[in-house]
C-alpha cells in the first residue's frame, strides 16, 4: 500500500510508484524493453505531453516537500522540462521518450537524497 502521508518513507513509495507507471510500466514483446505512460501517452498529441509532463512535475513538487536543495530542484525541473520540449515533437520526441527516462532520473536523485538524510525510508531491492 502506497503511504498517503506526508513524510519521507511515504513520499518514497508515492515518487516510486509513478516512476514505474510513466517509466516501466510494462516491456514490449520480442524485445524486451520497459516502457510506460510517458511513452504510451506520448503518441496524443499535446494533451499526452501536457499530462506527463504535469505527472513529472508532481515528482519536482514532492522533492520539494523533501527540502532537496534548489540546484537539484532546478535539474529535476531541467530534466522534466527537456522530456516535454522534445517529446512533444512529432516522430522524433516519441523515440525520445523512449530513451530519456527523466522521472528514472529524478527518482534517482530524490533516492540519493532520502539514502543521505533519511536513510531509515530505505528499501533493499529483491
Amino acid at each position: 500500500m502506497v503511504g498517503l502521508g506526508t513524510d519521507p518513507r511515504s513520499i518514497r513509495q508515492r515518487v516510486e510508484m509513478l516512476e514505474q507507471v510513466l517509466e516501466r510500466s510494462f516491456r514490449i514483446p520480442g524485445i524486451n524493453y520497459a516502457v510506460g505512460l510517458d511513452a504510451v501517452a506520448g503518441l496524443i498529441p499535446v494533451l499526452g505531453d501536457i499530462m506527463t509532463a504535469a505527472m513529472g512535475a508532481y515528482i519536482v513538487w514532492e522533492a520539494r516537500n523533501l527540502g532537496l536543495p534548489k540546484w537539484q530542484l532546478w535539474r529535476m525541473g531541467a530534466n522534466v522540462a527537456v522530456d516535454t520540449a522534445i517529446g512533444a515533437v512529432p516522430v522524433v520526441g516519441d523515440a525520445f521518450d523512449l530513451l530519456f527516462r527523466s522521472n528514472t532520473k529524478n527518482l534517482r536523485i530524490i533516492r540519493k537524497h532520502l539514502d543521505k538524510h533519511h536513510p531509515e525510508t530505505r528499501v533493499i531491492d529483491q
